[in-house]
């Protein structure tokens, strides 16, 4: 078992930034691949970046690509998501999920293992 809590969410004008946390209990976290989702009001889950259990393999979708930077911290069980140049299209809720899977950091959401209840954010135009 694995117990994912995310923090750091929040409402914040466009243009400007925020760093969500993700925290794991339980399971060796050193050893999860870890990614951030997000769903807006009305919308599907969608990925937003994923990083492999060493940090050596990133992912991002083309949306947050060049903005978002994903990141670990295995001694701390933490996994980030800096935003920066935030939009009001990036509202919604912000999930980090864990997959206990070996291979490169999945971006479809039925391949992770584990979710943590979703940190609201809000960007407003």
């Amino acid at each position: 078992q694995a117990q994912l809590v995310e923090s750091g969410g929040g409402l914040v004008q466009a243009g400007g930034s925020l760093r969500l946390s993700c925290t794991a209990s339980g399971r060796t976290f050193s050893t999860f691949a870890m990614g951030w989702f997000r769903q807006a009001p009305g919308k599907e889950r969608e990925f937003a970046a994923a990083i492999s259990w060493g940090g050596g393999l990133i992912d991002y979708a083309d949306s947050v690509k060049g903005r978002f930077t994903i990141s670990r911290d295995n001694a701390k069980k933490t996994v980030y998501l800096q935003m920066n140049s935030l939009k009001p299209e990036d509202t919604g809720v912000y999930y980090c999920a864990a997959d206990l899977g070996v291979r490169a950091p999945p971006t479809v959401a039925s391949d992770y293992d584990y979710w943590g209840q979703g940190t609201q954010v809000t960007v407003s135009s």
